[in-house]
């Protein structure tokens, strides 16, 4: 399933917190939201996302250091704030994996929707 979301829907902070997190999006568009929200309380986080850093959030997925091994598995969750962050359209398909370099690091990340893939990380 696609996920394609423009601007801010102000109707969706009215949700509960379980239709915001375990409906169909399965949390994407809250975390695009927050990500939105976080570029107007940290321009300089918003800056390193735009220059194409995968910073670290909440989620798995951002870059603190470059490692021996040069890819490394994130969730899409992470994709879709670092999305809002960069002032981006929300823009998932939550079936198929993405894969991102950082611009600082070079390491790669494959943003995916197989839990296991990156829970498993140290």
């Amino acid at each position: 399933m696609r996920i394609k979301i423009v601007e801010v829907d102000p109707t969706h902070a009215s949700l509960t917190w379980q239709e915001r997190w375990e409906g169909p999006d399965g949390g994407l568009i809250s975390c695009w939201q927050r990500g939105r929200e976080k570029a107007c309380e940290d321009p300089s986080l918003a800056a390193a996302a735009i220059n194409g850093e995968l910073i670290v959030l909440p989620w798995k997925g951002g870059i603190e250091r470059a490692t021996k091994q040069a890819q490394k598995y994130g969730s899409l969750l992470y994709l879709a704030m670092w999305q809002g962050l960069r002032g981006d359209p929300l823009d998932i398909d939550a079936e198929h994996e993405v894969t991102l370099t950082c611009s600082r690091t070079g390491m790669k990340v494959t943003y995916t929707p197989e839990l296991a893939k990156y829970s498993q990380q140290m």
